[in-house]
């Protein structure tokens, strides 16, 4: 057991982790009202002894609620909800940095309120649908492409939003720029046909983000400022286009310069997914000095290989920490991890299949 070098303490920006298993970000629904809740603050505690957590996706808008029961972090109400969280995860020695998510044009009127719009870098709409609690699945609307004023409304708004996630006791802030998302959909040559300066080159689709990058930065500190991208990834009708490495080259350059803590890359390939190459994942880790985070489709020997090779410095679990919110003494221990993992119960609105999964200890 100790040689292994996932149970070792590293540095991530300002704070050092106990260990290096992060839990991914999981959409889990459970935000009644958008506001972050006891029953959250629960979930999220009994998971404390990963090294780092990610929260669930997060909007700094109301515009970017794309999804059902989803939080918010742009009120105040939310913001006392997501002390709960915090003061439960560092009860328990964890830290956690809450991920913000605009969805943009992965969204649905139904699942906004009342005067909120869904925006997008152009007006291209993404093949699909998606659950609305009023109707139930509907087809992803034609988003309204941003105009000059709205993009500089946004970035204010994941600035406000990392400023709230700091008052409300977060260890930092990962700005969802994977899966399809509001940020991803402006490095897409195919979701992003803007003929200002933040569409064509490579050099025009990446300036939203690193302008986002950059200011969050500013507002927080790029110590506690990451950033999650998933580059071949297909999630929320993301074709491939042919200068993706190009891309990704491109901005993780500038994110190096920023100086900003990580790099979370997510690659969904053994759920089905595309194959996201190697060759992207050594070209992103040689590019960018500071922490290095991959996550998909790992087990402890993949994560350990990985962390001894040098490719990177922690690992993300997603689904693992659902049933097993001992993940990390299941693995340090050798002990099985749980059978039960409730699929149909992933994005309901109560504890089932929740903060009911027991520990190893507590099994029966």
């Amino acid at each position: 057991m100790e040689q292994y070098k996932l149970f070792t303490p590293v540095k991530v920006g300002a704070i050092e982790v106990k260990n290096r298993i992060a839990m991914s970000p999981m959409t889990r629904c459970r935000a009644i009202g958008n506001v972050p809740n006891d029953l959250m603050a629960t979930y999220y505690g009994q998971r404390a002894s990963a090294g780092l957590i990610i929260t669930e996706g997060t909007s700094p808008s109301p515009n970017g609620l794309g999804y059902a029961r989803i939080p918010g972090i742009f009120s105040k109400e939310q913001v006392e909800g997501w002390k709960k969280t915090t003061s439960a995860v560092h009860d328990k020695g964890g830290k956690i940095f809450i991920q913000l998510m605009h969805t943009g044009r992965i969204s649905h009127p139904l699942n906004l309120p009342e005067g909120a719009q869904v925006l997008a870098p152009s007006a291209v709409k993404a093949a699909g649908q998606m659950w609305t609690d009023a109707q139930q699945m509907q087809e992803f609307p034609t988003p309204k492409a941003m105009t000059a004023e709205e993009l500089q409304s946004t970035k204010a708004e994941f600035v406000t939003a990392a400023k709230n996630a700091i008052e409300a006791g977060f260890d930092g802030v990962e700005l969802h720029g994977a899966n399809g998302y509001l940020l991803e959909q402006f490095l897409s040559p195919v979701s992003n046909i803007r003929t200002d300066s933040y569409g064509g080159s490579i050099e025009n689709r990446c300036r939203f983000v690193i302008e986002t990058v950059t200011e969050v930065a500013a507002a927080i500190g790029k110590e506690k400022t990451g950033i999650r991208l998933s580059p071949y990834g297909v999630a929320s009708d993301m074709p491939h286009y042919p200068e993706i490495d190009a891309t990704y080259k491109y901005l993780a350059e500038h994110l190096n310069n920023i100086g900003i803590a990580y790099i979370h890359i997510v690659d969904h390939s053994a759920m089905g997914a595309p194959t996201v190459p190697l060759s992207i994942k050594q070209l992103l880790r040689s590019t960018f000095k500071n922490t290095f985070i991959l996550a998909g489709g790992h087990d402890k020997e993949k994560a350990e290989a990985e962390l001894q090779s040098g490719l990177c410095d922690l690992t993300g679990f997603g689904r693992p920490f659902i049933n097993n919110p001992d993940l990390v003494e299941r693995l340090k221990n050798n002990q099985p991890l749980a059978p039960d993992l409730h699929m149909d119960l992933f994005y309901t609105a109560d504890g089932k299949g929740y903060t009911d999964y027991a520990a190893y200890e507590e099994e029966d």
